[in-house]
């Protein structure tokens, strides 16, 4: 073998998977991920666990899987993650651990990802499960959100020996993992359920159909229902839109909803009948990894697809595997243009999108070269099927029915980052309600600083 490339992973054909919602990549098996695993040289000061924000021990894992001891793999992953299969495949490792990792400087990074996400399959296949504490401190904590820092807080506190409900407002858990994210990507049934049965099997209860601020308020858990501390983690789900001409058409979606209806509401399957506008020619507004979620999602629903983004190529802030999936399945990307205006026939429904061309100027804000329109360049795509994915904010209603909760312009919660302890006492906040729209790993991290927080508050008081 060659060590300084990573054992190549086996995917489905863009041409075949193009056409069904099986999941994309096949992930290791063993003898793979053993190969792959002896690429790893054993840093004695290894920055990939620094570039991991829950801090899993990536060496110690990884030396495990290489003697084929998967098991105890999956104890050292345990210690850090709850959510190690969803963690493997949808991490941007290659801007956190991998793009850490020495063996990289030379060669190719270890496929740390993929090498996870082997440990947490293992593990389900063979019925490992995390063992409950035997008995618990008899202190009870809500955690509003099932996503991916309401899970890893939970986890983290019922480890901890609390009794621990989730709140969660839809009528499965999951949050993001099971609204959100593609099946092609994350399976529903296969991955996301199984972590969270994980969960629920550490102590945790989970009550759906609860609406945080309309079923009951805080003030309601903290004063009336016996719970001595919440932890926020409702996500950020109300989507943004460009304020543009037709963007009320019918046939305009945000990303949020279409991919609700896909994912949530199983819309793309041919036995349920949630409805949903699968559209012939379909336009994505945006370059991020939800703008690659809804557009291949639309391209499997039989669309030809455009993702239509402000900036080039080099500024998509979607990883590169999903832009490199979404080329090889056959989606138009059409790059340095922004829609101007909707265009609808006489019933109002989207009969167009007239688009400017950009060019980039100097560096804003974020770093990247702001986008300046050229005058003259307008120009109209022929399309039927409108999707926004330009990011998403806190929804106010947990803000606006709790008292003393501060919030900034954003709408969000103002939280502390290494506690997550927020202006009221007794309530605790991360992921996306306190930053906006991130990543599952940086809400999983903001989960446990939560839980952290929670633990230092309640052990002292007595």
């Amino acid at each position: 073998m060659d060590v300084l490339k990573k054992v190549p992973v086996r995917e489905q054909d863009p041409k075949v998977r193009a056409t069904n919602f099986e999941e994309v990549c096949l992930g290791y098996n063993e003898e793979e991920a053993r190969e792959e695993a002896s690429r790893c040289i054993q840093c004695k000061n290894p920055k990939c666990v620094k570039g991991c924000p829950v801090s899993i021990n990536i060496p110690g894992f990884i030396k495990q899987v290489e003697e084929g001891n998967i098991e105890e793999a999956a104890k050292v992953i345990a210690l850090s993650s709850a959510l190690p299969a969803v963690c493997g495949r949808v991490c941007p490792q290659e801007s956190q651990c991998e793009g850490q990792c020495i063996r990289g400087i030379k060669g190719e990074p270890v496929s740390i990802g993929k090498l996870e996400r082997f440990v947490a399959d293992w593990s389900r296949e063979h019925g490992i499960v995390p063992k409950a504490p035997e008995k618990t401190n008899g202190k009870k904590v809500a955690v509003i959100g099932s996503g991916p820092s309401g899970l890893t807080c939970a986890g983290d506190l019922a480890k901890l020996g609390y009794e621990v409900t989730i709140f969660e407002a839809l009528h499965e858990p999951g949050g993001v993992l099971t609204y959100g994210i593609p099946e092609f990507r994350l399976p529903k049934d296969g991955v996301v359920q199984p972590e969270i049965d994980n969960v629920r099997k550490l102590g945790v209860k989970i009550e759906t159909n609860v609406i945080v601020g309309k079923s009951v308020t805080i003030d309601e858990l903290l004063d009336e229902e016996g719970f001595q501390a919440v932890f926020i983690g409702s996500g950020a789900g109300l989507p943004m839109f460009m304020g543009i001409p037709g963007e009320n058409a019918n046939g305009v979606f945000s990303a949020n909803e279409y991919l609700t209806r896909s994912n949530l509401m199983k819309a793309f399957r041919d036995d349920y009948d949630t409805p949903i506008v699968a559209g012939n020619k379909v336009a994505v507004v945006g370059g991020g990894n939800v703008a690659m979620d809804a557009a291949r999602t639309a391209l499997r629903l039989g669309a030809e697809v455009h993702v239509v983004y402000r900036r080039s190529e080099a500024e998509l802030p979607a990883r590169a595997e999903e832009v490199h999936h979404a080329k090889e399945e056959g989606i138009i990307f059409d790059l340095l243009s922004n829609p101007i205006e909707i265009l609808t026939d006489e019933k109002g429904w989207v009969n167009g999108m007239k688009c400017i061309r950009m060019e980039l100027g100097e560096p804003d804000a974020s770093g990247r070269r702001r986008p300046v329109e050229v005058k003259g360049s307008e120009f109209v795509i022929d399309v039927d099927t409108v999707i926004m994915s330009l990011g998403t904010s806190p929804n106010p209603l947990i803000s606006n029915t709790t008292k003393g909760l501060d919030i900034n312009k954003r709408r969000c919660i103002i939280a502390e980052e290494s506690t997550g302890k927020t202006s009221k006492e007794g309530v605790y906040a991360g992921g996306d309600a306190v930053t906006g729209a991130a990543t599952v790993i940086l809400a999983m991290e903001a989960g446990r600083a939560g839980a952290r927080g929670i633990d230092e508050y309640l052990s002292a008081r007595k």
